[in-house]
């Protein structure tokens, strides 16, 4: 076996294997080393084509295609996470009087497309890598669409998101991965890859982690400023990404308890790196600093959360 002969391969394998851990503990080196956050943030775009490109080199396409064929199921969860969530997002701050720049983050939170990371995720814990892949690239192209509208109508907040430039955007984090990944699987083969999944795996893992150290670059500073509004908009972070995990986990059941916990996982991680660009100078100033607390609950979320979706793979 490759992996067994190369002691490269052998370290990512690990590394997939203690995923959950790595991502979980790793979150926290950006905010507590500084200097490599600031060395890793100018290869957060690099990161995210590469972790496309691997997580599309794992993809069971058939498996992915039969999702696509139960259009009505994934509208129904691509509709409950666009549409829906912001509204109970809405609903929750409204009656918890939260601050205003952190209610207005749990709002856009809701609007916010699945995690790039989704996928590798969902294969970490066994869940249906296939699923939260169709899911996150339908959310993200539908989300000029739908986030825009719903944020102006519930908070009043106008999202200027270019569909020029989004789709240009698109183009570069998921279009390339995917003629990537398409070339790669055409010359080395399918029968040349399969031995390599564990490694590429472990691989994700690590692209996963660059991008989370990355995207905390001067968030220390800024958390040093505000200490007791960073405490009480983590801890809102904490439970919007959580709190959607596990409402819409419970409202998708009778889809079957797997696709109901993978449909939670990608409800409650969120994309908000996309938002980063398109705040509007107008809108408050620490939004951007709610976005990047919304990183915790995401990466720790595979290690937490591990025993809640081995528990709903066993319910399946």
């Amino acid at each position: 076996m490759v992996n067994a002969s190369n002691p490269a391969l052998r370290f990512l394998a690990s590394s997939a294997r203690h995923g959950g851990a790595l991502l979980g503990g790793g979150v926290f080196l950006g905010v507590l080393v500084p200097p490599l956050a600031r060395v890793f943030h100018p290869v957060i775009a690099p990161s995210i084509i590469g972790l496309m490109t691997l997580v599309l080199l794992r993809v069971d396409i058939p498996a992915a295609i039969g999702h696509l064929r139960q259009p009505v199921r994934l509208a129904v969860i691509v509709g409950f996470h666009a549409l829906v969530c912001p509204v109970i997002a809405w609903l929750a701050v409204e009656a918890l009087h939260l601050d205003a720049g952190i209610a207005a983050g749990v709002v856009i939170f809701a609007t916010g497309c699945a995690a790039t990371s989704g996928a590798a995720f969902a294969r970490m814990v066994g869940l249906d890598p296939e699923l939260s892949l169709i899911a996150t690239l339908v959310t993200t192209i539908a989300l000029p669409l739908t986030a825009p509208p719903m944020v102006y109508a519930l908070i009043g907040v106008d999202l200027a998101i270019s569909l020029p430039a989004f789709m240009g955007r698109l183009a570069l984090v998921v279009g390339l991965p995917l003629v990537l990944s398409i070339g790669i699987r055409r010359v080395v083969g399918p029968e040349r890859l399969a031995p390599f999944g564990p490694a590429v795996d472990g691989g994700v893992v690590w692209l996963v982690l660059v991008y989370g150290i990355g995207v905390m670059d001067g968030l220390a500073a800024r958390m040093l400023a505000d200490p007791l509004w960073v405490a009480v908009a983590f801890v809102a972070a904490v439970a919007a990404d959580f709190g959607f995990n596990a409402l819409t986990t419970l409202v998708l059941a009778p889809f079957g308890w797997r696709v109901a916990a993978s449909a939670g996982m990608l409800s409650g991680n969120r994309n908000m790196a996309l938002y980063l660009a398109v705040l509007p100078a107008a809108a408050d100033a620490r939004l951007a600093l709610f976005f990047a607390l919304c990183q915790f609950p995401l990466f720790l979320s595979p290690f937490l959360l591990r025993p809640v979706y081995a528990l709903a793979r066993r319910l399946a």
